[in-house]
């Protein structure tokens, strides 16, 4: 900043200029930073920042938050992820799973027809369901 803007230059002729006649302005009188959190800061730390000090729970290393995501859908879902079109024609109707954001295709429920399934990953009961009626199982990348 340019000089003639600076506080200072306003505040010629006051004696302390702004910082009190006592104190002194000196340069970090309570620490720098974080200092005196469990000292002389002690109030402002709890009062605004509660819990900042202290261990709690167990110490993980290298903790893998989500190691494998793997949304799950069962075969009585399947009937609702048909178009309307698929569910007029005759044809075995091809279900892209992973296009309504599934990876895994489960065993629970039943099929009301023929269906050709594409996913990632099966269940061995799902399989045998979808083969069972005469669909195909078809594995995605």
């Amino acid at each position: 900043m340019v000089a003639r803007l600076k506080k200072t230059r306003h505040m010629r002729g006051h004696v302390s200029m702004g910082h009190g006649r006592i104190g002194k302005h000196r340069k970090h009188p309570g620490g720098r930073g974080n200092a005196g959190g469990l000292h002389h800061h002690r109030i402002l730390f709890d009062k605004f920042h509660p819990g900042y000090f202290g261990k709690t729970g167990m110490r993980t290393f290298h903790m893998k938050k989500n190691p494998q995501w793997c949304p799950i859908v069962n075969l009585d879902t399947l009937n609702s992820l048909m178009t309307a079109e698929q569910l007029a024609s005759k044809d075995i109707p091809v279900i892209d799973v992973s296009t309504h954001g599934y990876f895994k295709v489960l065993g629970r429920g039943t099929l009301t027809r023929a269906v050709n399934v594409k996913a990632r990953i099966f269940s061995d009961k799902a399989q045998e369901r979808i083969k069972k009626l005469g669909g195909q199982c078809i594995l995605s990348a």
